[in-house]
């Protein structure tokens, strides 16, 4: 994604258990975006997190989707939300 030809910066990146975690920064919407995606599945979801919580965010990323409606994406199938 690149936003006003300023392109996507990855912050920080991990995988933990197959799931790869991923810290991105938008400087063309000075947007904060957490994104999960489990490698054997294909699932995962993105999340938007506040910039003071970014690092934070990262290391717990469950808490910061608990209690908001995420999309969780299943291969190419339309993304489902849990309710």
């Amino acid at each position: 994604m690149a936003e006003e030809g300023r392109p996507t910066r990855e912050l920080a990146q991990r995988l933990t258990g197959g799931v790869e975690v991923l810290l991105l920064w938008h400087p063309g919407i000075d947007s904060v975006e957490l994104s999960l995606r489990d490698q054997a599945t294909g699932e995962g979801f993105q999340v938007e997190v506040e910039p003071g919580d970014a690092i934070d965010a990262f290391y717990h990323p469950y808490v910061y989707a608990m209690g908001r409606d995420v999309p969780h994406e299943c291969g190419d199938e339309a993304p489902v939300r849990d309710g």
